[in-house]
């Protein structure tokens, strides 16, 4: 970095920090806004690149004890100090030098050679020390090279368990790329498709930041019986036309427990949801309920008494077209 950017740049303000943050909470911010302008997860967006080279150039000088102090000082001679190629012209090192001998007559003297001394240590130019070079500004590490330590890359697992292990949780073991296994908490209440992170877990950074996670793809096999909906767990029951019209109480089963005992109302049509409160998915978010979608059967054959009996029983039913309602709507 180029000496004169040190006067101009406000890295503390590029951070949105203050100066007097802690080591702990500058690092924090850091890596909030570098997940927030990755070039990864801002593919094509040359805004997002530049922002994050000069987030990471920041927190590459803010984050060594060292840079810090040293960019304090010269952040502390203020914006009028310049540097000009070769010392020539008025605010040049003159204005620099000027915080260490006290000048007469308005200009600046060198009292000695620990002056000199000084103000070159503050810019590590000691022993044929160059500017851009070592602990003045230059970065490494990080996105081509732009500061601030990369995370490794993550690793992608897969794995498929059965509809009860995505409802109540299960720890499970799954081999890692290298051969080793690791164990992966199922939290209850996993969905198909969803995600489970493990932080840390994945290929060491290249430079010394944070290792990379596992990222898991969970698929659910589906149920012969039950299906999610949200926390609720749905299930269709079929009913008699019987016991539709007259009502009954019928038993429903229930996800790995006992069945529990419903009653069906007298003129249930099919369609209506019944409710088991509590029955459903229990997480740590909330407990579901049980929804029991109740589906008339109709005979495929009736023979005998049985087709006397339902004739004689359509002679004396009400004469209502219960698709008259719909024709009316459909008609406008």
């Amino acid at each position: 970095m180029a000496s004169q950017d040190w006067f101009d740049k406000d890295f503390y303000a590029v951070l949105g920090v203050s100066k007097d943050v802690s080591d702990a909470d500058l690092k924090k911010t850091y890596r909030k806004l570098a997940r927030k302008y990755h070039p990864d997860s801002n593919q094509g967006d040359a805004a997002a690149e530049a922002k994050f080279k000069e987030i990471s150039e920041a927190y590459a000088v803010l984050s060594d004890a060292e840079q810090r102090a040293e960019y304090d000082q010269i952040r502390a001679m203020g914006t009028g100090a310049r540097f000009t190629a070769g010392g020539q012209g008025a605010g040049g090192f003159e204005d620099v030098f000027s915080m260490f001998g006290q000048g007469r007559g308005g200009g600046a003297r060198y009292q000695s050679a620990e002056d000199f001394d000084d103000i070159f240590s503050m810019f590590n130019q000691q022993q044929g020390g160059r500017f851009g070079s070592g602990r003045f500004g230059q970065t490494s590490g990080g996105f081509r090279g732009f500061g601030g330590p990369t995370k490794g890359a993550d690793i992608a697992a897969r794995t498929t368990i059965d509809f009860l292990t995505a409802t109540k949780g299960e720890t499970i073991t799954l081999q890692g790329e290298d051969g080793k296994p690791f164990k992966v908490k199922i939290p209850a209440g996993v969905k198909d498709g969803q995600k489970i992170r493990l932080r840390g877990r994945g290929r060491p950074s290249p430079d010394g930041g944070e290792n990379g996670d596992i990222v898991v793809s969970v698929t659910v096999r589906p149920h012969p019986v039950f299906t999610r909906d949200g926390l609720n767990l749905r299930v269709t029951v079929p009913v008699t036309f019987t016991e539709a019209v007259l009502g009954a109480t019928i038993e429903v089963p229930t996800l790995g427990g006992d069945p529990v005992k419903l009653r069906v109302a007298p003129g249930t049509p099919s369609g209506r949801v019944l409710r088991v409160k509590g029955r459903g998915v229990a997480t740590t978010k909330g407990t579901g309920d049980l929804l029991a979608e109740v589906q008339i059967a109709v005979p495929a054959h009736l023979e005998g008494e049985a087709r006397e009996a339902l004739e004689r029983f359509h002679e004396l039913e009400p004469k209502e077209n219960p698709r008259a309602d719909l024709m009316q709507k459909a008609r406008g």
